[in-house]
């Protein structure tokens, strides 16, 4: 089916407006329930939330319509996605839901739904939800007035949540001695990362952890770099540390005020694991988006890497299916599988230092495993979405660039699953050849396709 509400993680939009708006809450609050339904018992079900201003609206539907259905509703309050993933995982709830838009501005919001695992919900599950919610359906046996489920505070959340991350590092492991700056978007990490990094005792630097409520991913976080390279260097600190809104990315920044990706910290990891016998089944997966740096560079490591589609779902999907431990994103969505069911973006810096202290290593030599090429991205306007590959000046002008690139390149074209754009991606090891191939296809794709009628 065509999706309306659900995209590639969750739902999303702006706070307020169609498909965010307090009715449609209510709905997803009840199809939820309805869908994990006991024969006896009630649904339990943990809700977290970033900072963003539409949060206790979006908290406060969701709510009433799970205890419409005689659910219960746990209120985590302000909590990193990966810590309601880990809820969700522990027994206690048998589901979890997340009120963010990640890395988008305050005035988007949206829904991520965890299973009794701590595992995003499948396609059909999710086609099933949107079908009630969708079609408002009146298949929903509300509670008599006697069973009206209760509304109940989480205690502690953030503490039982660090803790489960400091144990994933040897019992007695110190950063003492490290320089950590953390920049926390002013979104769900505020609180939490600091306290792990502390209490690991790291002297930490802790910047944009105020938030109000508007300035969520306001020019700082994992997006916005710029202002945490400078710190860095200002503070002579070891590594600086990006979160994404609700803390399941992370971007880093090394020693020496360098952007570290996603695709360099997979690389990073994955040398680590494979000389200590830790990298299961010798596999790394990524998604298309990853340089092709980080292909060459597993294979000189002579380390098998599957690619999947965009989403850190599907990078989870294709570990679980191929018994790998180690995935993620270029955008900076990292999962250790022996540790967590989720991209964690605390996790994800836990390991980067431990790497670092076991290497005797500055996080600038660690990086030097993987060569990054240049890589451009020309998003292109379009009026129809044709198969490209149907077009066949479209098809000859990818296929031209990519003989010229041969393995020291690859081309990238696809659509935008929620915008009227397509995207043209070319990585090559020479930055101005690049940019002229993906201009190139850029131009004859917005010929093609944006023809007036």
């Amino acid at each position: 089916m065509s999706k309306e509400l659900f995209g590639t993680d969750g739902i999303r939009g702006k706070a307020n407006q169609y498909p965010i708006i307090p009715e449609i809450m209510v709905q997803l609050g009840r199809s939820i329930v309805r869908l994990l339904k006991k024969k006896s018992g009630t649904v339990k079900i943990i809700i977290g939330k970033d900072t963003r201003v539409s949060g206790d609206m979006i908290e406060a539907a969701i709510s009433s319509g799970i205890c419409s259905m005689n659910g219960e509703a746990h209120l985590a309050g302000v909590l990193p996605t990966p810590g309601v993933a880990f809820f969700a995982a522990s027994g206690a709830f048998e589901a979890g839901i997340m009120i963010s838009a990640s890395h988008n501005p305050y005035y988007d919001n949206g829904i991520k739904i965890f299973d009794s695992r701590g595992f995003k919900l499948s396609d059909a599950i999710e086609d099933e939800i949107e079908r009630h919610v969708v079609n408002n359906k009146p298949v929903f046996e509300q509670a008599s007035p006697h069973k009206i489920g209760l509304v109940q505070r989480v205690k502690s959340p953030g503490t039982e949540y660090a803790d489960f991350l400091k144990h994933c590092l040897p019992q007695g492991y110190s950063f003492n001695a490290l320089k950590v700056a953390l920049d926390c978007a002013h979104g769900a990490t505020y609180k939490v990362a600091p306290k792990i990094f502390t209490e690991l005792g790291a002297d930490i630097h802790v910047y944009f952890a105020d938030p109000n409520g508007k300035n969520i991913n306001d020019h700082c976080g994992s997006q916005y770099t710029t202002a945490l390279q400078k710190i860095v260097l200002e503070k002579k600190a070891d590594i600086g540390l990006c979160f994404d809104g609700d803390g399941d990315r992370l971007i880093a920044v090394d020693e020496q005020g360098n952007i570290v990706t996603g695709d360099q910290i997979l690389a990073v990891c994955a040398q680590f694991f494979k000389e200590r016998g830790g990298l299961k089944n010798n596999l790394v997966v990524s998604t298309v988006m990853s340089n092709v740096g980080l292909r060459q560079a597993l294979k000189k490591m002579n380390i098998r890497h599957i690619m999947t589609d965009v989403g850190d779902r599907y990078v989870l999907e294709q570990m679980m299916q191929h018994g790998a431990v180690l995935g993620g994103e270029d955008s900076g969505h990292m999962i250790f599988l022996n540790d967590h069911t989720s991209g964690d973006g605390i996790l994800t810096a836990i390991r980067l230092i431990q790497i670092m202290q076991e290497s005797g290593k500055p996080l600038s030599e660690l990086v030097k495993v993987i060569k990054i090429y240049p890589q451009v991205l020309i998003n292109v306007e379009v009026s129809h979405k044709i198969d490209i590959h149907s077009i066949p000046e479209i098809s000859s002008a990818i296929q031209a660039v990519e003989h010229r690139l041969k393995d020291q390149g690859r081309v990238l074209v696809r659509y935008s699953g929620t915008q009227p754009l397509c995207r043209v991606m070319v990585e090559g090891p020479d930055e101005s050849e690049t940019r002229e191939y993906c201009k190139k296809i850029a131009d004859i794709i917005n010929e093609k396709l944006n023809i007036k009628n």
